[in-house]
């Protein structure tokens, strides 16, 4: 079986354009599913951040009015995982060679710190030269924008993604006062990003990148990665 790693934000705070911070963190179900289906196949997850810092649970992902009736359980699955793991990987000391696949959850953490990460840009880009898998879901494909060469060509220009779009950021009341959006940022930037309809399960796959549009997203990135790997 082969190993994955999950690299997490390290931000608990995003800050707007009017200067106030609104709290972030991880997402449960973006982190939960992945890992449990990961786990049920026989893989072996381990967890990466910058400065292996563990970053908080987004409170909006336990809350059954917004993250669904199922959030408790992504919850506690998540928490279990990453106790049982312990410490974080620092992110610069992660080495490409001893994954089969790379995983970019969400929350809105992403867009705070790892767009522009050069030591994740540097994995991703091995990565992708190698052929390994890589999955990003909702805000985790922010992460994919910190790949970029000594001339800023970004290496996923051209690929065709799914990501939490602008339609559900506006519906979730973050879209206000937000430095820039996701899916128009991936769109400027050269991606052929695609959509499905707001907070439901859309999961696009090119070539070796699996990204989901939102959590319900989540699951199916996984399954499809897991089919991928054999």
């Amino acid at each position: 079986m082969s190993k994955i790693l999950i690299v997490m934000s390290a931000a608990s705070g995003w800050e707007r354009t009017d200067g106030s911070v609104y709290p972030t963190g991880y997402w449960a179900e973006e982190l939960a599913a992945p890992h449990a289906r990961f786990v049920e196949a026989g893989h072996t997850v381990d967890f990466a951040s910058p400065g292996g810092v563990l970053q908080p649970l987004d409170r909006h992902s336990a809350d059954p009015e917004v993250a669904g009736a199922d959030c408790a359980s992504h919850v506690a699955h998540a928490q279990k995982a990453l106790r049982e793991f312990g410490p974080l990987l620092k992110l610069d000391e992660a080495d490409i060679d001893d994954y089969a696949a790379v995983v970019l959850p969400g929350g809105h953490g992403p867009v705070v710190d790892l767009h522009q990460d050069a030591d994740l840009g540097r994995l991703l880009t091995a990565a992708d030269a190698a052929d390994k898998l890589v999955g990003a879901v909702c805000h985790g494909p922010a992460a994919l924008l910190s790949a970029v060469d000594a001339e800023g060509r970004w290496l996923f220009a051209g690929r065709e993604m799914a990501a939490f779009t602008d339609e559900e950021e506006r519906l979730f009341g973050t879209a206000e006062g937000a430095p820039w959006l996701l899916a128009a940022r991936l769109r400027e930037r050269g991606a052929v990003h695609v959509e499905g309809p707001a907070y439901e399960q859309f999961n696009v796959r090119d070539r070796n990148l699996f990204t989901g549009q939102n959590p319900a997203s989540s699951t199916r990135m996984a399954e499809d990665m897991i089919a991928a790997l054999g």
